[in-house]
């Protein structure tokens, strides 16, 4: 169960319930679960919405390779609602299937398209050590192009955020929990209270 609700309508402020209609009136066409939580400060779920809309439906990367990232992530910070989300995009986008069972199961999977395997290599590698080591940098420069590659790393760094406000809050679920990503072996120690 979520450890934050959606306000009421009648509850929001005239801050919130402007983000809200400018939400709606988006691309997405509702209210993404992050920003129940970044509600509670209205500039900051305008500011950041807006980057998510950017970095969504605004970027060139194919879909089908923004996706792959985005279900990465969500894979890699056991995000159930992202990625129970966005794995219904990536497959809407044209990911094959096999390749998000590999993600889940943290297998690398087969990609033979260079640029989906530029994504891919960039993505572990910044999940993995937060760097982009040179050799890899060249190729995914080649791929993605300067602006794609940008895109790229600040569209991780946006999924991670959404995906620690989304862990934090418990957003979407239980109605959203994977039973793939459910894997005891990366389970984190529980933090001291």
């Amino acid at each position: 169960m979520a450890r934050i609700e959606m306000p009421a309508q009648d509850a929001l402020t005239q801050q919130q319930s402007e983000v809200v209609a400018e939400v709606i009136a988006g691309p997405r066409g509702r209210v993404p679960e992050p920003l129940i939580a970044w509600l509670r400060n209205p500039e900051l779920a305008r500011r950041v919405q807006m980057l998510g809309e950017v970095l969504r439906f605004k970027t060139s990367i194919e879909p089908q390779w923004l996706e792959m990232a985005i279900i990465m992530v969500g894979r890699h910070w056991t995000s159930h609602l992202e990625w129970t989300a966005h794995k219904k995009h990536a497959l809407k986008a044209g990911l094959d299937s096999q390749v998000i069972a590999d993600i889940a199961a943290h297998r690398a999977p087969t990609l033979d398209d260079a640029k989906g395997q530029a994504v891919y290599d960039v993505v572990t590698s910044m999940l993995k050590t937060g760097r982009i080591p040179e050799a890899l940098y060249q190729r995914a420069l080649g791929q993605l192009g300067e602006r794609g590659l940008v895109e790229l790393v600040t569209l991780l760094g946006y999924y991670c955020m959404a995906s620690f406000t989304l862990n934090a809050f418990e957003l979407g679920l239980p109605a959203n929990i994977a039973p793939e990503l459910e894997d005891p072996e990366y389970a984190l120690a529980e933090p001291k209270a």
